[in-house]
């Protein structure tokens, strides 16, 4: 693992990280799993953190045996259809929903110059991040349209430090799913894992919740 006075930028998740929308995400699937016929199950809601829209319909689908059921186009109606109802569901989102430190962590980080990017692989990030009031801490954002591969491919990780001009071995990534901390790894970069230790196992530094997340934690943790 790097110094952590070798470090210039940090790389967020938002869906558990910042903001628990993933809740809301959990929520649309589980109605439209419903609906397909598919029973509902905590692994299954496990597998779904932290990936893209397509390939959470496909392991739905996957799960009930009807991965070959459904015509391209007819995915497109069903994952169209949950991102509607998840965007419906995000409408009351506001700064109050911010999980417990995130928001003094990304101030204290703009605080002391050091740079900020968004890995989401929601394309809906901006809409949350505008509501959560965050905006403007973010010095970019990774378009997830513009990926071929998702986590726990490095890809996202990996334009996540380009898109600020750093080396990956200059960025933290902050993560609370197991497909993001392999994917910060695969890009080189120091991960922090956000959740269960045991879980997230792969993670270079482990917080159980957000609100051990600070600047002096993760210095005391890297040297």
């Amino acid at each position: 693992m790097v110094k952590f006075e070798q470090i210039k930028g940090f790389i967020f998740d938002l869906d558990g990280v910042i903001a628990n929308t993933s809740v809301f995400h959990a929520k649309a699937w589980h109605q439209l799993a419903d609906k397909l016929g598919v029973t509902w199950t905590e692994d299954l809601a496990n597998q779904l953190k932290g990936v893209g829209r397509m390939d959470s319909l496909n392991l739905i689908l996957k799960s009930g045996g009807k991965e070959n059921d459904y015509t391209e186009d007819e995915k497109i109606k069903y994952a169209t259809e949950k991102n509607d109802n998840y965007l419906s569901l995000l409408k009351g989102l506001t700064d109050k929903d911010i999980l417990p430190g995130m928001k003094e962590f990304i101030e204290d980080l703009s605080a002391n110059n050091y740079l900020i990017s968004l890995a989401s692989s929601s394309k809906n990030s901006p809409k949350v991040l505008e509501a959560l009031d965050l905006e403007k801490y973010f010095d970019a954002r990774v378009d997830p349209s513009t990926l071929k591969n998702g986590k726990p491919d490095p890809e996202i990780y990996v334009r996540g430090a380009e898109v600020l001009n750093l080396r990956p071995e200059e960025c933290i990534g902050l993560e609370d799913a197991v497909s993001g901390i392999k994917s910060v790894n695969g890009a080189h970069e120091t991960s922090v894992g956000i959740g269960d230790p045991e879980i997230l196992n792969e993670a270079d530094i482990n917080f159980t919740d957000t609100s051990q997340v600070t600047l002096a934690n993760i210095k005391k943790a890297m040297n």
